[in-house]
């Protein structure tokens, strides 16, 4: 619940101060950032991309349901609820996520991935599954990706 109230916080903060951002990027020679729709060749790539490692997280095989994919630039930002092949919830009581459950701390089942096309392939640099806050409000200084591809207004 706490992910769900900062993530309005931060949606209300961008519908204030994010307006002018493709127009700031546009005058420093970025790109805005754009949705990856469903029909866009690029959104198998990126999920593609972050499949294996979050397989590996959860134990299982995974498909996705999207809740938001963007590209800017050399960066993507994923926001998907992974879920098992055959379309059920992950268990996350059954994975490594369990002690977190059990204390309070996982704000599951979102996930949250950043990557980065490098030398041509999109590598995944950051995730994270059940934040209990907006983690990936630090990928901008940590990672050098655009504030925008978040929705964080500029510092």
């Amino acid at each position: 619940m706490r992910l769900r109230s900062a993530l309005l916080l931060a949606l209300g903060a961008l519908a204030i101060t994010g307006a002018g951002e493709p127009q700031r990027a546009a005058k420093a020679g970025i790109s805005a950032p754009r949705d990856i729709g469903a029909s866009d060749p690029l959104r198998r790539t990126l999920l593609d991309t972050l499949r294996p490692a979050i397989e590996r997280d959860v134990g299982q095989k995974v498909q996705f349901v999207v809740r938001m994919l963007r590209v800017q630039g050399r960066w993507a930002f994923a926001h998907v609820v992974p879920q098992t092949k055959a379309g059920a919830p992950i268990d996350y009581r059954r994975t490594r996520y369990a002690e977190l459950i059990r204390e309070g701390m996982f704000d599951g089942p979102d996930t949250f991935a950043l990557l980065e096309l490098r030398n041509g392939r999109w590598t995944l640099r950051a995730f994270v599954t059940g934040p209990t806050d907006v983690t990936y409000a630090g990928w901008p200084e940590e990672f050098a990706a655009p504030n925008a591809l978040f929705g964080l207004p500029e510092e």
